[in-house]
């Protein structure tokens, strides 16, 4: 007789480590980049290069290094009750990478109010700096005994606004806000 494996689940890179102290004095970087991994092997699709899945795999990892650095780690969501949870994503992708390429991953908190967060994600090849994908998505801060939103901490809501003070100057990005369709001429 065999022994049953438990459930294989995704796990961040990040999973276990908790969240580092916030402080309210350092300088906060416009935009952030929090997130440099390597493209790895079970990434690559039949094409020979990272699979369409894997950008939002990637792009989850750095919002959960952005989480880290706001304060919300399992010990957030164990004891509190609460977390943010994805409810909309858009993923712009612009150039191929292979195995074992280094990624920069850059995010920009565009907008934010008491439940919802606004980032955007640029994902860049590590060496040469090119562009290779963008990922825009909504976070919802959610009560997760009630199922559904509920406002930030204060603290936490301050951290926010003290990175949308820190980015406001950004641009725009501009794949940020983009509909999708078939665009025919008149």
């Amino acid at each position: 007789m065999q022994a049953t494996q438990p459930p294989q689940r995704v796990r961040t890179p990040l999973e276990g480590t908790p969240a580092s102290p916030w402080d309210a004095n350092a300088p906060i970087a416009a935009p952030l980049c929090l997130h440099r991994p390597t493209v790895r092997p079970e990434w690559v699709d039949y094409n020979g290069h990272m699979s369409e899945s894997c950008y939002l795999l990637v792009f989850g990892d750095s919002s959960d290094a952005f989480f880290r650095y706001i304060g919300i780690d399992e010990t957030y969501r164990d004891v509190g009750g609460h977390s943010l949870y994805t409810v909309e994503t858009h993923i712009h992708n612009i150039r191929e990478i292979s195995e074992g390429e280094p990624l920069r991953l850059t995010l920009q908190l565009l907008d934010a109010d008491d439940k919802r967060l606004h980032i955007f994600h640029a994902m860049f090849h590590g060496t040469t700096g090119a562009l290779l994908a963008t990922g825009e998505q909504m976070l919802v801060h959610v009560n997760m005994a009630q199922g559904r939103s509920a406002p930030m901490s204060a603290d936490l809501q301050a951290r926010v606004n003290a990175i949308r003070q820190a980015h406001a100057a950004l641009p725009k990005p501009g794949q940020a806000g983009a509909s999708i369709g078939i665009r025919r001429k008149p």
